[in-house]
């Protein structure tokens, strides 16, 4: 019945903004000058639009459910997003009592859950 959900986000710098998504992996579908769709496969995606409202992008998180959390985060720390993005975080992996994640935060601070269940 359902096909997918997805989100919309804000960028700070919508330019920087598609081109950190695209070099973490995710393809861009232009949909106009001021909004762009990312995803990693047919129904993995969102909306990032050239939108700039602080407290919004402040509090955007995402989760993003993977198979092999160390193989990803070595992956992301191999493009040295952190020296890139000003604003770009990225943590070490956390055990939880569900599993494990670490912590990305995008180009405009956006905060992504990047993690795998037991």
């Amino acid at each position: 019945m359902f096909n997918s959900i997805s989100t919309f986000i804000g960028a700070k710098d919508f330019k920087e903004s598609k081109q950190f998504y695209k070099e973490i992996g995710f393809k861009e579908s232009s949909l106009s000058d001021k909004m762009s769709y990312f995803n990693i496969n047919e129904n993995l995606g969102f909306y990032l639009q050239d939108y700039n409202v602080e407290d919004w992008i402040n509090n955007s998180m995402l989760f993003l459910e993977i198979e092999n959390v160390e193989t990803y985060l070595e992956k992301l720390k191999s493009l040295d997003l952190t020296s890139k993005y000003k604003n770009c975080k990225l943590s070490e992996i956390v055990v939880n009592d569900w599993g494990k994640e670490f912590f990305l935060h995008d180009s405009s601070g956006i905060l992504w859950h990047i993690g795998c269940f037991y």
